[in-house]
């Protein structure tokens, strides 16, 4: 064990850890069997209150702690993958001080994983280094301990005392430290009995059963039905030649099937430069994915309880448009993009002077707030009460600007023509809709029901509250507004006008807590073991709505063409009717198909440097990305 002080310290799931979490498996269709096995050995010993798997994440500040297996062991990195865990260092010299400082940071469950085999050699000293830390942290926090192999720690420890619940792993090869990170969390099963005494207290025979399948869980394309050369293959080739193309500088890209994510890679870097690499780590700007991912859930959440009708007048839950030629709208013809709505209101354009409103003109500078290009009551250079929301370090919005807004969006003109048209407006208004009804702030509010449960703790709006911008990918460099290379704020100018919180955008996060969303979705709104929103609503809103008007959205969601056409479509050809998704203009997107079980999360700043670039419309990168996932099938 270390000798430092028990500080947090970040573990990474680099590409390194990727490549060596697959590394053995890369033979064909022999690779599942490790992981079949492993699944099969590791048997729950103690499961006190049934805290295995672990529930309402919501109210867990876990710690993982790893004793005699080395640094950054693949047990802790996996750990992490299911929800913000700090990795604590212990100090061997004095493990009552590295007690009281876990205690006093306000964890209240420890996760341990123990190599027994290590310590064969000087027991009675790791015995006792043991018996010191759980002694001290009994019964103040719930204590979680996988121990691998079998060693004299079984025999001279009185396990049963010290831990709510035991684990045992019979070996412990990178695999099992995988499977078992998994089990904790209930993305592997727990049904094997023990095969021979491994000491009085756990008599041969001994088990108890845990349910898996709970979460997303890891293991290579084969344990799935996938061909993993030919997937690994085709996903990097297509995604590195985006980046040779200029399409975009770098990428996140995920992919699971049958809830197990089995590809999952950072590719390229942050800017053309090719100065600082992507990571698993870092965040994207969603763009018009925040529209599912935010919006939706709130609004699917409320119509699974029976608290919201589709087909009620849009003036019944937001009586600001009672007089507008919007009151008579349908949610469902909103949602469905069905309405007659416009596509976009340039909103910051609006706030220009009629003398500022083409660059070109005189007096238009570097930071046009200064130089008088706005209109009064729309911005100003410096915080104040009045000028209090932040748009960039040099530019705050006037206070009740939001009105300014909702009163552009009321006295817009309908479409002439029926039938669909593409509109974010609706999305625009549902966070104060949202905020009405429920009595909390709408970020507080999406985060609090659906992130906190589902692990997710990297999604979320304005991230640079939560995380330093340097792990955030920048976007466009903005020529027209605000002037400067939009990195941790959204790059959508609505949403940044509406504070960085909105339903057309603003949503930031990474690719594996996304791919926990849209799992949930693919459950039809279950997942950790909660029923996070009713199925019968996952059902309604991703069905075609509108079919025989030729609109082939669901409710929010987008869905395949009924007849597929690779110039219009970015998802796969061989994409069920029953699948959905969405993407976005920075370059993002997301699939789910409940019929084939394939999940899909693909992230990228194409705008950067410019939203001009169309490279990833041009080579269709994720419509091939897509279909290179059904390609790679062995059970088609």
């Amino acid at each position: 064990m270390n000798k430092r002080c028990p500080v947090v310290r970040t573990a990474r799931f680099s590409l390194f850890l990727v490549i060596l979490f697959l590394a053995p498996f890369l033979k064909g269709q022999d690779a599942a069997t490790p992981w079949r096995l492993a699944e099969a050995e590791q048997v729950l010993l103690q499961n006190s209150g049934d805290l295995l798997p672990l529930k309402k994440l919501d109210t867990l500040r876990p710690a993982a702690l790893t004793l005699w297996m080395g640094d950054h062991p693949l047990f802790e990195s996996v750990l992490t993958l299911y929800q913000h865990t700090a990795v604590l260092q212990p100090d061997e010299e004095d493990i009552e001080e590295t007690a009281r400082r876990i205690q006093a940071a306000g964890y209240n469950l420890l996760i341990a994983g123990v190599n027994a085999e290590a310590v064969k050699d000087a027991i009675w000293k790791p015995g006792a280094v043991m018996e010191k830390l759980f002694t001290a942290l009994n019964p103040k926090m719930k204590v979680v301990l996988v121990i691998f192999g079998k060693g004299e720690l079984w025999r001279v420890l009185n396990i049963r005392a010290y831990a709510d619940a035991v684990i045992y792993v019979p070996e412990m090869s990178e695999t099992r430290q995988s499977v078992a990170a998994q089990a904790v969390y209930g993305a592997t099963a727990l049904h094997a009995r023990l095969k021979e005494d491994l000491s009085g207290q756990f008599p041969s025979g001994a088990g108890f059963d845990a349910p898996g399948g709970l979460r997303l869980g890891y293991g290579p394309p084969e344990l799935v039905g996938l061909n993993g050369l030919s997937l690994r293959d085709s996903l990097r080739r297509i995604v590195n030649e985006g980046i040779r193309s200029g399409a975009y500088p770098g990428a996140e890209l995920l992919v699971a099937r049958n809830g197990k994510v089995v590809f999952r890679e950072a590719f390229g870097y942050y800017t053309y430069d090719s100065t600082r690499p992507v990571t698993l780590d870092d965040l994207y700007d969603f763009a018009s994915v925040t529209k599912v991912t935010s919006a939706l859930p709130a609004v699917m959440k409320l119509y699974g309880e029976d608290r919201f009708n589709l087909d009620a007048p849009f003036r019944q839950y937001v009586p600001y448009f009672k007089h507008s030629n919007k009151k008579d709208l349908t949610f469902r013809e909103m949602l469905a993009h069905n309405a007659r709505l416009r596509a976009y209101i340039p909103y910051w354009v609006g706030a220009l002077r009629s003398s500022a409103r083409y660059p070109w003109k005189k007096g238009w500078a570097a930071n046009p707030v200064n130089n008088g290009n706005y209109r009064s009551r729309t911005f100003a250079a410096d915080s104040s009460d009045r000028y209090n929301i932040r748009i960039t370090d040099d530019i705050w919005e006037y206070a009740d600007y939001k009105k300014k807004i909702y009163k552009a969006i009321r006295k817009s003109p309908l479409n002439e023509k029926p039938g669909y048209l593409y509109s974010g407006l609706l999305f625009l208004v549902i966070p104060d809709m949202i905020e009405e009804m429920e009595g909390v702030p709408f970020d507080r509010y999406v985060a609090d029901q659906f992130y906190k449960p589902l692990g997710a703790y990297t999604l979320g709006f304005n991230p640079a509250r939560r995380f330093p911008v340097s792990r955030m990918a920048p976007t466009e460099i903005d020529t027209s507004f605000r002037h400067l290379l939009v990195q941790g704020y959204v790059h959508d100018e609505a949403a940044a006008m509406l504070g960085g919180v909105s339903g057309n955008a603003g949503l930031f996060g990474n690719a594996d807590d996304l791919a926990k969303l849209v799992q949930m979705y693919m459950n039809e709104g279950a997942y950790g073991g909660e029923q996070l929103i009713a199925a019968k609503a996952l059902r309604e809103f991703t069905r075609c709505q509108y079919c025989d008007e030729g609109n082939h959205r669901g409710l929010g969601f987008d869905k395949p063409l009924p007849v597929f056409d690779p110039a219009r479509s970015y998802s796969a050809k061989d994409a069920s009717p029953a699948s959905f998704g969405h993407s976005g203009f920075t370059g993002t997107y997301i699939w789910g198909d409940p019929e084939s079980g394939i999940l899909i999360v693909f992230l990228s700043n194409r705008v950067y440097p410019s939203r001009d670039r169309r490279g990833l419309y041009q080579h269709d990168i994720r419509q091939r990305l897509h279909q290179s996932i059904y390609d790679a099938r062995m059970d088609k």
